[in-house]
């Protein structure tokens, strides 16, 4: 038998050569040994598409002389924030709290030790909007309902696992056109799949929007979702004969 990529032979290989414990504690499995030579090639596939969900990132700041007269205020406005979520038909177990936060905020002077002016307060919630084409309008009732801050905006897909699958059927597609490449330049014939494996997938960045202290408009804000990408990578380990 002869390889190609020792590393992956050796894994392959080592496969064959279970444990006897393993192996009389478990139904044996008739594995035909290895004949040919073994090919191991990588390949990426991926798998584009309209994103059907968003999730908006926003929240409150307030100032307040005291942490607790800070956290008060804020606490008040993002109740409100919260029920015009609702209210623009963003489901409960789509509102997600993500971050609360209180600090003091100091001024320093010259030889001096730092001195505290007052405290800021900030709370932060996550909503998916499933109804993608309300994004704009989401965030504006959140704007209008007192949220002052909108940290970002990721597009994704309430089915992701399709678009996975058909990017894993594109890498293997990918793969087995490699194996036969160099197999034709070898002389020889892809006879079987030997091994597989998976890569991590794609994952959609948040777009950032920096909007803070926004004031609601007449038009709702513009939303693009544009389009996905989804990626893989896979490593299939071929015999060659």
């Amino acid at each position: 038998m002869r390889l190609i990529k020792v590393a992956a032979a050796f894994a392959v290989m080592a496969t064959f050569a279970a444990p006897q414990i393993a192996a009389a504690q478990e139904p044996q499995v008739s594995v035909p040994a290895v004949q040919g030579t073994l090919l191991t090639v990588s390949a990426d596939g991926s798998s584009e598409g309209v994103p059907d969900m968003a999730t908006v990132s926003l929240g409150v700041t307030t100032e307040g002389q005291t942490a607790a007269a800070a956290l008060a205020e804020n606490a008040r406005r993002t109740t409100a924030l919260i029920q015009a979520l609702r209210r623009a038909g963003v489901a409960e177990r789509d509102i997600q709290t993500a971050n609360v936060s209180v600090y003091p905020q100091q001024v320093y002077g010259e030889g001096q030790a730092p001195r505290i002016t007052g405290y800021q307060a900030n709370n932060t919630v996550n909503a998916k909007v499933r109804r993608i084409d309300t994004t704009g309008r989401v965030i504006d009732a959140a704007v209008a309902a007192g949220g002052n801050t909108v940290n970002g905006v990721s597009f994704s897909y309430q089915d992701a696992d399709a678009q996975m699958n058909a990017a894993r059927r594109d890498a293997i597609t990918q793969a087995r056109s490699r194996a036969e490449l160099y197999a034709n330049a070898l002389g020889m014939r892809v006879h079987r799949v030997v091994a597989v494996s998976e890569g991590g997938g794609f994952r959609p960045p948040i777009v950032p929007m920096a909007m803070e202290r926004m004031a609601a408009q007449d038009a709702s804000t513009p939303i693009a979702p544009g389009q996905l990408e989804t990626q893989v990578s896979v490593s299939v380990t071929f015999e060659l004969r």
